[in-house]
């Protein structure tokens, strides 16, 4: 028989632990994670850009035609009424304006370009034509383009408007040390505090110095909590760091076995903090003739799927017709996991013998599995109840979401 001072003692010398644990890894944020982002030149930012892409996208498809993607026939049938839906109403989940990498107009140019796309943006906020997540990538903070970075940031939330509601996200490019992190957060602090908006980070892992310290240490996970609660997600970089490898570029690709070990120590640097890993793009644009849409198209679906089979739920796209195998792949995913999970679900509800004995964690990854189908449009909730799984408020429940969806996950993850 042991005694109560066992316990207490057990208690005092582990709960410091606990809390510490509990501060640095808070769980996964409940709210909705975006499929892709679309990065947009500042220059290229028109009214209602997301409609238009949708409507470049849908008539991409109107005259290529969709290829074999190597899905199933009938799940494509399914798919495709809903793509087309989907190109219709809420084409561009996630925008980017970028006066980076993408960006070519160079210095003399970029005041005007920043000005005018951040009014556009904050004005399609405003009638309701802007995606759901929208943002700007600056430039990096290294040396020569810091001053610049920062002064876009500025000008670009100046004319953006008081969008109390409404979050902006900063991506960080070419990130390698963790005191830039650290630097950039007063920076932050003082945009919100000057133009009254909500900022969100990103960063993008496209220096072999992000993955790996010159003291051999995962310089990611450091970034991740020195970040804390503001960064949102790590983007992995596809081309800036496999040339910075010295692959060729031939064979610069978002499924080289460089960009794999990369991502896979993203997810482990990320995973229970509430921080996201994403996935990068392919250059290999659909455009052209139609073989040479097809080969893109080819491509682009198979990486999404690759991305989505390997826990990456999000990625880049970086041209209207990229969204066509976008959301074909994507909602084939979804659709093709919704039949499985809906019957380990409504087994693990029941505790009833379904040959595979799922524990709470594995129920809450195949509760979430179910919600991004139902978050992004691939199913609805009609579909989960006739595939025997439950409903929404058991979804939410079992994936650790609470009524309010992001305002829940503003209360958990709450901004610096």
């Amino acid at each position: 028989m042991l005694g109560e001072e066992v316990y207490a003692e057990l208690d005092r010398r582990l709960a410091p632990v606990d809390d510490a644990r509990l501060a640095a890894f808070p769980g996964e944020r409940p709210d909705r994670q975006p499929v892709h982002t679309c990065y947009v030149p500042a220059d290229a930012v028109v009214p209602g850009l997301s409609g238009t892409w949708g409507a470049a996208a849908l008539a991409a498809l109107d005259e290529h035609g969709l290829p074999d993607l190597g899905l199933e026939p009938a799940l494509v049938e399914q798919v495709l009424p809903r793509v087309r839906a989907k190109l219709a109403t809420e084409p561009v989940e996630d925008l980017r304006v970028d006066v980076e990498d993408g960006y070519r107009r160079g210095p003399d140019a970029e005041d005007d370009d920043v000005l005018h796309a951040a009014a556009v943006v904050g004005a399609d906020l405003r009638t309701g034509a802007a995606p759901p997540s929208v943002g700007i990538r600056a430039k990096s903070l290294e040396g020569p383009t810091r001053r610049r970075g920062v002064r876009s940031l500025d000008l670009f939330l100046s004319a953006f408007g008081t969008e109390s509601s409404h979050r902006v996200v900063v991506t960080l490019p070419k990130v390698t040390d963790v005191e830039q992190v650290r630097a950039f957060l007063p920076v932050l602090d003082a945009l919100e505090a000057a133009h009254g908006v909500t900022l969100a980070l990103e960063l993008q892992i496209e220096t072999p110095q992000a993955v790996l310290g010159p003291d051999g240490t995962a310089t990611l996970a450091r970034m991740v909590h020195a970040a804390g609660n503001r960064l949102a997600g790590l983007h992995y970089g596809t081309y800036d760091y496999s040339a910075a490898l010295g692959i060729a570029a031939a064979h610069q690709s978002a499924d080289h076995p460089a960009a794999d070990l990369a991502k896979q120590l993203m997810q482990v640097a990320v995973a229970g903090t509430g921080v996201r890993a994403v996935d990068g793009s392919t250059n290999v644009l659909p455009i052209g003739a139609r073989d040479r849409v097809h080969v893109a198209w080819r491509l682009h679906a198979g990486l999404v799927r690759r991305a989505l089979e390997r826990g990456l739920y999000q990625g880049w796209d970086l041209h209207p017709a990229q969204l066509v195998t976008r959301y074909v792949a994507t909602f084939a995913f979804f659709r093709a996991a919704l039949p499985a999970a809906a019957g380990r679900l409504a087994a693990y509800l029941d505790r009833t013998d379904s040959g595979v004995l799922d524990e709470p964690a594995t129920a809450r990854a195949l509760a979430t599995v179910v919600l991004r189908g139902l978050d992004c449009g691939a199913v609805d909730d009609a579909e989960v109840l006739a595939a025997g799984g439950p409903e929404r408020a058991d979804l939410d429940r079992l994936a650790g979401r609470r009524p309010g969806g992001a305002g829940a996950a503003a209360d958990r993850h709450p901004a610096r």
